[in-house]
């Protein structure tokens, strides 16, 4: 079957299964690692980062939100980390830690949220080669482009990478582990 010949059933198979299946993993990981919390163990800071489990869970939320908003609208999604305020960077440090009122569940309904929204496109995408350039900044080779399969590339690591760190928070909390 050609590609121009294949059915929105075969468009999710293969390697849009592969990468859903693997953010979906690593999703679960993360989730699993904050179960049984209360409020305020989500937010309590056990290593000497100011990561807590909670503020992970926040930041990997943004992350994701902000990259599928890149797939879908191009690098205005993105900003300019050349033009953030004090403010910006403040806003930013708070996804890393639970605020006065914010609820675990509260935190775990918003990922899940995004999470559907990033599947759902994913799915639905005529095309994983769908590509934007990327800003200028130190971390992007110059004049580089992220396809849809880089960006969710991208957001698989960073859900993993950041599952991991979590775990070890909860670790040192009460002894909990992801796997156990």
């Amino acid at each position: 079957m050609s590609e121009t010949t294949k059915t929105r059933d075969d468009m999710t198979t293969g390697e849009r299964t592969d990468l859903l299946e693997a953010l979906t993993h690593h999703r679960t990981m993360l989730r699993r690692t904050t179960r049984d919390l209360t409020d305020e163990q989500a937010g309590l800071r056990t290593t000497a980062s100011a990561l807590c489990v909670g503020g992970i869970v926040k930041h990997v939320t943004s992350v994701e939100r902000v990259w599928v908003a890149f797939i879908e609208g191009g690098l205005p999604a993105l900003g300019s980390v050349t033009d953030m305020t004090d403010d910006d960077w403040a806003q930013r440090a708070d996804e890393f830690r639970m605020l006065p009122g914010e609820t675990l569940a509260g935190v775990l309904d918003d990922y899940e949220e995004v999470a559907a929204r990033t599947d759902a496109l994913v799915r639905g995408l005529p095309d994983l080669d769908l590509s934007h350039p990327l800003p200028d900044a130190p971390w992007f080779e110059p004049g580089g482009r992220w396809s849809a399969r880089r960006v969710l590339l991208h957001v698989i690591g960073e859900t993993a990478q950041h599952a991991g760190h979590a775990d070890i928070i909860r670790e040192s909390l009460d002894g909990a582990l992801s796997m156990g």
